[in-house]
């Protein structure tokens, strides 16, 4: 239970925010069976169409992509992703708008109000009240991102009319298991008996492919049902019975985003009778969908580049999009991770890219010193080859610090990559929003 009172009437959304981290014994707490009692004592259900987006890497992007494109369609779309990077009402969208904190702390109260002595995580509280707001908007259709894995994760409450997996590769594998095939069956979960099922990843982990076949999902698997094709000026896709060409590239920049762009006109496809999307909202869809944190490069000079990887799987990426852009003489990493998370992993698909790394403790229990990553990043590192430079390495004690040194150092042709987590990407935002 608690250890503190439910916020006052006229409490604030950041004091309900500090309430809700104080409700529960742990941080997450995976499973179905307490959410679901309160979804009930709720009377919470999503009278529209659903669409529910799981994945190692790619689901925001998805969202974004799918929500852009349903809103220029002219459907009243509500959108619910995690983590957020500054605000929370980032994580809770309606119609394209954020929702307010006086709509948040209603919904809150509510969930309060019905839960009784059912203790709840924060994301399971914060869910139920997204899933609150939706039901009382009168929507046509939500997507829902998953917080973590699918089969336990509070979203996979809501029945899908249409699932997508974007990927599957190792990354919470206290919670997930320590094998692709362990992570796939998870995430395969939000698959539904007879609803298009999208699958985007290239190469499936065969317990998602059995797990599809068992419940009888309309498996759509990419490179069979459905694919793209481009070169430098356009892209097209190719599905079951659609075809969309002449594309623009999406806005939302890096060597995956076709690949999720394709999955999120899979679902249309899918979903064509009941969500109808002409190929002109596709156009403007792509065009206008943003993700901050996703491969965003910030003008000015130097180039700074912010992404919120924090995986092996998302650091290859990075490191792939870091090779496709033009010369830059150094590259400085402002570079803090989460002491659960692959930093060997990551830092070995960055070696060789990164000339000084730029190491920024992180903060919470979960956090660590800029000093302890250093020491990892080193370990991870390959010995230099004759004649190559040493990358340098030095431990910062926040990333705003680690920003600040870099930014001190790096001319004006160079590139700034800060990287490692949602936690560091927000604070050097955070950072160049007070110089700004």
């Amino acid at each position: 239970m608690s250890l503190i009172a439910p916020p006052d009437p006229g409490a604030t959304l950041t004091q309900w925010l500090a309430y809700l981290e104080s409700l529960h014994p742990k941080t997450i707490d995976l499973g179905l069976e307490r959410v679901r009692q309160v979804q009930q004592r709720l009377g919470v259900e999503l009278d529209c169409v659903k669409i529910v987006v799981g994945g190692t890497n790619g689901k925001g992007s998805t969202c974004a992509m799918l929500e852009a494109m349903l809103l220029a369609a002219g459907f009243k779309t509500g959108l619910y992703t995690s983590p957020h990077l500054i605000d929370f009402n980032e994580r809770v969208r309606v119609n394209g708008e954020l929702a307010s904190d006086a709509d948040l702390i209603a919904q809150f109260q509510a969930v309060e109000a019905a839960r009784g002595d059912i203790s709840l995580t924060y994301f399971e509280f914060t869910t139920l009240a997204a899933l609150r707001l939706f039901s009382r908007s009168r929507l046509d259709a939500v997507v829902l991102e998953v917080g973590l894995g699918g089969r336990l994760d509070a979203v996979n409450i809501v029945d899908a009319d249409c699932a997508v997996v974007t990927s599957v590769d190792l990354d919470h594998m206290d919670w997930l298991g320590d094998t692709r095939e362990k992570i796939g069956y998870e995430k395969a979960h939000i698959y539904r008996p007879g609803k298009p099922a999208i699958c985007a990843d290239p190469v499936p982990p065969q317990s998602l492919l059995d797990h599809a076949a068992a419940i009888g999902a309309d498996l759509w698997l990419f490179g069979r049902d459905y694919n793209y094709s481009g070169d430098r000026q356009q892209w097209a896709y190719g599905g079951r019975a659609q075809r969309r060409g002449a594309l623009a590239y999406p806005a939302l920049r890096g060597a995956n985003q076709l690949l999720n762009a394709a999955a999120a006109l899979a679902v249309l496809e899918a979903l064509r009778d009941r969500l109808p999307v002409p190929q002109q909202a596709v156009r403007q869809g792509l065009l206008q969908a943003t993700l901050p944190g996703r491969f965003q490069i910030l003008p000015g000079q130097p180039t700074v580049i912010l992404d919120v990887g924090h995986n092996p799987h998302a650091a290859a990426v990075l490191a792939q999009n870091l090779d496709n852009m033009g010369f830059h003489p150094y590259t400085y990493a402002v570079f803090g991770m989460l002491n659960d998370k692959d930093v060997a992993g990551v830092v070995a698909k960055l070696a060789g890219r990164i000339d000084r790394w730029y190491c920024a403790g992180l903060p919470g229990p979960r956090g660590g010193t800029g000093e302890a990553l250093a020491e990892q990043v080193r370990a991870a590192l390959p010995p230099p080859g004759a004649g190559d430079d040493v990358p340098l390495i030095c431990p910062h004690a926040d990333p705003a610090q680690a920003y600040a040194a870099a930014r001190a150092q790096a001319g004006e042709n160079d590139r700034i990559v800060v990287f490692g987590s949602f936690f560091t990407v927000a604070a050097v935002l955070q950072y160049l929003g007070r110089k700004a």
